[in-house]
C-alpha cells in the first residue's frame, strides 16, 4: 500500500513555469547556457535549472536537469521531490552541485524585484519578483486593462554574456511567459 507518488504532487507552480520557460529561452539563445573557464567558455546543449530553495540551513539550489527535454508535469514532479529532500537535509551533492543556469525567486515572500548574485561557474542567473497586478494601456472602452504584471532581472558574467546577448534571452523569456501555451508545445 502506500501513497502514490501521483497524489502527493501539486499544482503547477509559478516556479514550474519559470524553469520550463527559461530552459527554452537558453535553448533559443544557447550563449546564456554558459560556463566561464581559464581556458574556454562551455556551452551547453542541456537546461540544467538551479532554483534557489530556502530551508532552515540556509539556501541551496537543488537542479532539475534536462529541463528543456521534460514537460511541465515532469517539471512539477522533479521540483516537488527536490524541495522536499532539501528541506529534510537529504538532497546529495550531484543534486544541487552543477547546473547550467539559476533561478532565485522571491515572489512567494512579497519581493518585487530584487538583483540576484551569479552562482561561479554559471554565466547567469535570474531574480523572480512577485507578479502583481497593474494597469495597462489596452484597444478598449476605457482604454485600459488589468494584467498580471511581474519583474524579472537577468544578472550575467560579462566575459561570456554580454548585455545585449542577455537582453535577446530575456526577449526569448518574455515570448514564453507571455504565451505559456508555447511551453507545451
Amino acid at each position: 500500500g502506500g501513497v502514490s507518488s501521483q497524489s502527493k504532487r501539486s499544482k503547477l507552480s509559478v516556479t514550474d513555469f519559470l524553469v520550463k520557460a527559461c530552459s527554452n529561452a537558453l535553448l533559443d539563445v544557447p550563449q546564456v547556457n554558459s560556463q566561464w573557464g581559464e581556458t574556454a567558455i562551455r556551452q551547453y546543449t542541456n537546461a540544467d535549472i538551479s532554483v534557489a530553495v530556502a530551508t532552515d540551513t540556509g539556501l541551496i539550489t537543488p537542479i532539475v536537469f534536462g529541463a528543456n527535454t521534460k514537460g511541465l508535469k515532469q517539471i512539477n514532479s522533479d521540483m516537488t521531490d527536490l524541495k522536499e529532500k532539501a528541506s529534510a537535509g537529504k538532497l546529495q551533492p550531484h543534486e544541487f552541485q552543477g547546473g547550467t543556469f539559476t533561478i532565485s525567486n522571491l515572489g512567494m515572500m512579497g519581493i518585487q524585484e530584487f538583483t540576484a548574485v551569479i552562482n561561479p561557474p554559471q554565466s547567469a542567473i535570474l531574480a523572480v519578483g512577485a507578479p502583481q497586478k497593474k494597469l495597462v494601456p489596452a484597444d478598449n472602452e476605457k482604454g485600459f486593462e488589468v494584467s498580471t504584471v511581474m519583474n524579472v532581472t537577468l544578472s550575467c558574467d560579462h566575459r561570456v554574456v554580454d548585455g545585449a546577448v542577455g537582453a535577446q534571452w530575456l526577449k526569448a523569456l518574455k515570448g514564453y511567459l507571455e504565451k505559456p501555451i508555447n511551453l507545451l508545445l
